[in-house]
C-alpha cells in the first residue's frame, strides 16, 4: 500500500516549503541588517571626521590662547572614543553578518538533506507503483492488495495493443505446405498487408491447424483486437512469369485449350499452365506477352479450331 510513503512524501515537501520560506526571509533580514550596519559605521567615520576638524581648529585657538587646556583635552578624548567606538562597531557588525550567513548555511544543509530524503521516498514511491511499458488490455491480475511477492513472481498478464499478430486457421489438408516463414497476405478492408508464418501449433482441432502470422506493419491503424481478415498463404512464389485472370475457359490440370484473338477471330490454341490462385495462372508455353485470349465458357464450340467474331 503506498498510501503511508505518500503521506510521508507530502509531509516532507511541507517541511521544506517552510524552510525554503525560512530561507527568503533571513536573507531578507541579511540584506536589512547590512544596510544598518553600514549606516551606523558612515555615522561614526562622519563622527571622527567632524571631530578631526574641530580638533585641528581647537589646536590653533589653543597656540593663541582662543580656548583652554582643559576643552582641548576633552575633544581630544572625544576623538580617541570615537575611533575605538567604530573599531567595536565594526568588528560587532562582522560577528552578525557571520551569524547571519552561518544560519543561511545552516537553512541550505537541512533543505538539502530534506530533499535527499523526499528523493529516496519517491523513488521507493516509484517502485511500490507498478506501470506497463505501453497500453494495452489486463488479462488477468495475480495478487492481492496487501500481499508481499517476490521479485520474480508474474502480477499482470496484459495484451499489447502497439504491435498486433494475427491467429489464423486452415485445413489440416495443408499440414505438410504450411510452414514457419512462408508468406502470408492479409486482406484488410481493400487494403493489402504483408506477413510471414509464425508458430504453427502442432495440435490439429476440429480437423484445423491454427498458426500465428507476424506482420511487417503490426502496428497498422486499422488494426484492431478481434478483428476478423482474410488470409492467402503463399505456397510457392516466382518472379517474372507471364499470367492471365484465372477464368472458366481454364479448367484443371496444366494443359488447356483456348482461343486466341487475332485479326478480328479467336484462333484455338495449347497452352501449359503453372501455379494458380483464385485471381491468376500461370502460362508457361503458348501465349505471348499482350495477346488476347477468350476466358469464358467455350464447352459449346471446344470441337471447331476457329472462331469468327462479331461486334
Amino acid at each position: 500500500d503506498p498510501s503511508p510513503v505518500q503521506s510521508q512524501i507530502e509531509n516532507i515537501q511541507d517541511q521544506l516549503e517552510m524552510k525554503q520560506n525560512s530561507l527568503r526571509k533571513n536573507k531578507l533580514n541579511a540584506r536589512s541588517t547590512k544596510v544598518d550596519l553600514d549606516y551606523n559605521v558612515q555615522v561614526k567615520k562622519l563622527r571622527i571626521a567632524s571631530l578631526k576638524s574641530e580638533l585641528e581648529d581647537q589646536e590653533q585657538l589653543l597656540e593663541v590662547g582662543g580656548i583652554s587646556p582643559a576643552k582641548f583635552e576633552k575633544t581630544k578624548q572625544e576623538l580617541e572614543l570615537a575611533e575605538k567606538d567604530l573599531i567595536m562597531l565594526k568588528e560587532k557588525n562582522s560577528i552578525n553578518l557571520q551569524q547571519l550567513e552561518a544560519d543561511e548555511e545552516g537553512l541550505r544543509l537541512q533543505i538539502e538533506m530534506q530533499e535527499k530524503e523526499l528523493a529516496v521516498k519517491e523513488e521507493a514511491l516509484s517502485k511500490m507503483i507498478i506501470r506497463a511499458p505501453s497500453a494495452g488490455i489486463i488479462l488477468s491480475i495475480r495478487g492481492k492488495v496487501g500481499e508481499k511477492v517476490d521479485n520474480d513472481r508474474l502480477l499482470i498478464e496484459m495484451s499489447d495493443l502497439t504491435n498486433f499478430k494475427i491467429q489464423g486457421k486452415v485445413d489440416d489438408d495443408y499440414s505438410e505446405q504450411l510452414k514457419t516463414g512462408i508468406r502470408v497476405y492479409v486482406g484488410l478492408d481493400n487494403e493489402q498487408l504483408t506477413g510471414v508464418v509464425g508458430t504453427v501449433n502442432p495440435v490439429i482441432r476440429d480437423r484445423k491447424i491454427e498458426f500465428d502470422v507476424n506482420l511487417r506493419e503490426s502496428n497498422h491503424y486499422k488494426l484492431r483486437p478481434n478483428l476478423n481478415v482474410s488470409l492467402d498463404i503463399v505456397r510457392e512464389e516466382r518472379d517474372s512469369v507471364l499470367r492471365i485472370n484465372n477464368g472458366p475457359a481454364i479448367g484443371r490440370g496444366n494443359e488447356h485449350k483456348v482461343f486466341v484473338l487475332q485479326n478480328g477471330n479467336a484462333e484455338e490454341r495449347e497452352i501449359k499452365t503453372g501455379m494458380r490462385t483464385e485471381e491468376y495462372v500461370e502460362v508457361i508455353e503458348g501465349l505471348a506477352e499482350g495477346e488476347r485470349i477468350v476466358l469464358s465458357d467455350i464447352s459449346s464450340v471446344e470441337d471447331l479450331e476457329e472462331l469468327e467474331l462479331e461486334e
